[in-house]
Parts: structure tokens; sequence; C-alpha cells
């Protein structure tokens, strides 16, 4: 996981008051469940994916700024489906920006938000 840029957004959100920390002797499958686990918000993309953009301000207009992880090609074929990034709240995968968009219009993204700390009030 040499390629992995972590890009914390600092306008809020839990990720963004911990800061995030990449421990080089962690096994790859650990780092990545253990950043899963420590954000209430994780996108999984491939650099400059135009989906994970839309993500990011779909989540943005509702108050969250995601932690954002970018992997490099031949990372992102075992945790990110071709062609999608893979979004995580309150560690439960979502899916993709499909995913994401279904939780939004059925309502229940807000509310999962509230739940796992990534919006206040």
């Amino acid at each position: 996981m040499q390629g992995v840029r972590v890009r914390p957004l600092m306008n809020g959100g839990e990720g963004a008051k911990r800061g995030l920390t990449i421990d080089g002797g962690e096994a790859p499958e650990k780092r990545i469940e253990r950043l899963i686990r420590e954000n209430p918000v994780v996108i999984f993309s491939r650099r400059a994916c135009c989906m994970c953009h839309v993500m990011r301000r779909l989540l943005a207009t509702v108050g969250v700024h995601p932690t954002v992880i970018e992997l490099e090609d031949a990372e992102a074929a075992a945790i990110v489906p071709p062609g999608s990034p893979a979004v995580f709240i309150g560690g439960d995968p979502v899916g993709g920006l499909e995913g994401l968009m279904a939780l939004h219009l059925s309502g229940r993204l807000v509310p999962r938000l509230h739940e796992v700390g990534a919006l206040a009030g």
C-alpha cells in the first residue's frame, strides 16, 4: 500500500479531529480495517475518479467531509470494484455512488450520518 494518499478533509468530521496515522509495519488489510474503523465516513477511490468527486459533493451538501483515501490501481483492485469508489459509513460498506445515492434518496443517509457521529445535532 505504498501509493496510498490519505486526504482527511479538515472542514469537520471525526477524522479531522483525530488525524490519521499510517503505520508502515501494518499489513495492508489491517491498515484498511483500522482506517474504516477510526473514521465515520471513508471513501476509497482511484486517483482522479469523477464518481468520488460526486460522492464528496453530496456528502458536503449535507455537512459531512469524509476521509478520502486514494489508491493506486493495483491496490484499488482489492478494495474498490472496477470503475467505482467504495464508501463506508460507520464501518459498514455502503457500496459505490449508486449505494450512497440510494441511501440519500430513501431519506436514510442523514439519519445514518447522525448515528455514526459524522453530523452534529
